[in-house]
């Protein structure tokens, strides 16, 4: 089989609680859903975590990187909307999404950004599939492979969880 028929697991979460009035930093609720984030996925063997550049998906990503025993990539390219249009947006956001699943064939990564960003590139990257939101520290899980994208069975919600 060749590696483009070999799928990457990725699951794309959304950073956790945070306090704009601390300089976007997580609240302890926040750091919580992280851990726990990172807690839910330690089964998955994740080999790698890529964020958003952005304080509060940096700091998810690092709470929950610890817990997998691995190291964290940041992108700017995954940060929230700015003034760019959404097709903009999907556009930047998908194409960093099939770049690290290129790079992690028969493997799982985990992917923290934005509600926002996130959410625009998941509605063109599965056509059809219900449109879903992401909680603070929840995860959805997708698989690429060489016929594109589909949505995977794992959901990891950590907003009813309580501290």
């Amino acid at each position: 089989m060749s590696d483009l028929h070999c799928p990457a697991r990725v699951f794309v979460a959304r950073h956790g609680e945070t306090s704009y009035d601390a300089g976007e930093r997580l609240t302890a609720a926040g750091a919580q859903q992280a851990r726990e984030l990172g807690e839910q996925l330690r089964g998955e063997r994740v080999a790698h975590v890529h964020a958003s550049s952005m304080p509060r998906a940096a700091e998810t990503a690092r709470i929950a990187a610890a817990l997998l025993g691995v190291t964290v990539t940041l992108h700017d390219e995954l940060g929230e909307v700015g003034v760019e249009s959404e097709l903009e947006v999907v556009d930047r956001v998908s194409a960093v999404l099939a770049a690290i699943a290129d790079l992690y064939r028969g493997e799982a990564v985990l992917v923290v950004g934005h509600q926002a960003a996130l959410g625009l590139a998941l509605a063109r990257l599965l056509p059809g599939a219900p449109a879903f939101g992401l909680d603070p520290g929840g995860a959805v899980e997708l698989e690429h492979d060489a016929d594109g994208w589909t949505l995977g069975s794992a959901r990891i919600d950590t907003s009813a969880r309580k501290n």
